[in-house]
């Protein structure tokens, strides 16, 4: 059968953007570990809802999202803080759905759209049209080939050898295209991008790229309806991409005042290393910010608390973690 899936041209703008993704997801890693600290991951999915809700018309503002996450009453139109709620709720499960599969995915559309629309978490079973800005129209392809379509897009997930951050724009769009449900396509999309970041790197999973596209929204509606025209969703993905490298580096101006223990170090080096034998030169390969004093510290304080057992001296200690 023939692919479905719009094709792209790695081109340098993308080549250049995804390296200093990478780099920038390298230095993250040394400063925040696993995740940003709680104020700022609040902060920051508190942006990311109130932006994609904000994308598709909902008026609450940040201090109102946040008063709902505090499961505080707010005054505002029923459906907006219906879909606030919603989202809440569906970002809070969204570390158990999984990445590559399309059960997951309708069981995420169902909670984010209950109570909105007709049927929720359900592929659509009739035709439908999407005016974006600017009266530009999107035939969406006929419903009776959404199904297949979507099917053929987890697989693209699943089995493409293509670098996961660049299948993430990829399925963004290609979402937007086919519009396999009667509402929710957009948050959808937003939401699933960041379900597949986080299988790239889980401090992704607090990276608000939904703010930084609702700042530049005229420009995502743009490039979503160029890759329409033409039939290629390279400028698209170009965009999307500067969009998470620009977050990143918002993330990363934000932890760099950041305190790290001992013990946060010791507990990111566990889930790096597990049950295998390290030096303190491969402790300090994954804790690039740290001396070797603090690093020999670090160590032997593991040693002191029975969190790691030590064997060799010298240049030939080695630890492992009990």
């Amino acid at each position: 059968m023939k692919t479905t899936i719009i094709p792209f041209q790695l081109n340098t703008r993308i080549a250049n953007t995804l390296a200093a993704i990478t780099e920038a997801v390298g230095k993250l890693s040394a400063v925040t570990l696993q995740k940003p600290s709680p104020m700022l991951r609040r902060k920051n999915r508190i942006r990311t809802i109130q932006s994609s809700l904000a994308i598709e018309g909902n008026s609450l503002t940040f201090d109102q999202v946040s008063a709902l996450l505090d499961k505080n009453p707010v005054i505002g139109p029923r459906q907006d803080i219906l879909e606030v709620q919603n989202a809440i709720e569906t970002y809070r499960q969204i570390g158990t759905f999984k990445p590559f599969s399309l059960i997951s995915f309708l069981a995420a559309h169902q909670g984010l759209m209950q109570r909105l629309a007709a049927a929720p978490g359900q592929l659509r079973k009739g035709p439908i049209g999407v005016v974006r800005p600017n009266n530009i129209f999107h035939e969406a392809p006929d419903w009776r080939n959404v199904e297949p379509m979507m099917r053929e897009l987890f697989a693209y997930l699943k089995n493409s050898t293509d670098h996961l951050v660049i299948k993430s724009c990829r399925f963004h769009y290609q979402l937007e295209y086919i519009h396999p449900f009667i509402d929710g396509n957009g948050r959808m999309g937003r939401l699933w991008q960041t379900r597949i970041l986080m299988h790239y790197h889980p401090v992704l999973e607090f990276l608000p790229v939904e703010h930084l596209i609702r700042r530049n929204q005229p420009l995502y509606y743009q490039y979503l309806a160029k890759a329409d025209d033409v039939g290629d969703c390279t400028e698209f993905i170009a965009f999307i991409l500067e969009q998470i490298n620009a977050s990143l580096g918002q993330l990363l101006a934000d932890t760099r005042s950041v305190t790290l223990s001992a013990s946060d170090r010791l507990e990111f080096a566990r889930s790096i290393f597990e049950n295998t034998a390290f030096s303190r030169k491969d402790y300090q390969v994954h804790l690039k910010n740290i001396s070797n004093a603090t690093a020999s510290r670090d160590l032997q304080h593991g040693v002191e608390i029975g969190l790691l057992q030590k064997t060799g001296d010298k240049r030939t200690t080695t630890y492992v973690f009990k």
